[in-house]
């Protein structure tokens, strides 16, 4: 199945450029790329997002394993019959996957995506966060069309 693809790719990309960052940048070491909104930051994280939960790495691993297993359920189940909702959960799962391998093979998940929309510092971030996010945000949509189209069944 293509959504399939979809999460090794993204597993792919997350691992290289994390494997890129952890070997060829000290900690802490920032590359500007777009000075004074986008920087390669070097930076690790013991916790989910923003750092929640910091060191509750079993929690962590029960839960990814809990939602890699709804995730393939509703992919075999629903996903091949709708593009968005299989191409979020294909995001879903290849972000849940590779902040799990770093999580399982290092002990912290390598975060590098460095950001200051609007002069604000947000999170550093990594591919599986974008497509965790990005996976999410779909999700939505497509719960959201769904339920309109109940709403114009429903007045039918």
């Amino acid at each position: 199945m293509i959504y399939y693809i979809i999460a090794a790719l993204i597993i792919v990309l997350d691992q290289i450029t994390k494997w890129i960052v952890a070997t060829q940048m000290e900690l802490g070491q920032r590359i500007p790329l777009i000075d004074g909104f986008l920087y390669f930051t070097s930076h690790r994280n013991t916790g989910a997002a923003f750092g929640i939960l910091e060191g509750q790495m079993w929690f962590f691993y029960i839960v990814t394993v809990v939602v890699i297993i709804g995730i393939v359920y509703f992919m075999q189940k629903e996903g091949k019959y709708n593009v968005l909702y299989g191409t979020s959960l294909g995001l879903i799962l290849g972000g849940a996957i590779g902040n799990f391998i770093d999580r399982v093979f290092r002990g912290e998940v390598v975060d590098f995506i460095d950001t200051y929309p609007f002069g604000y510092n947000f999170a550093i971030f990594n591919v599986a966060d974008s497509a965790l996010c990005i996976g999410v945000a779909l999700l939505f949509i497509k719960m959201f069309m769904d339920e309109r189209q109940a709403k114009k069944e429903k007045k039918k």
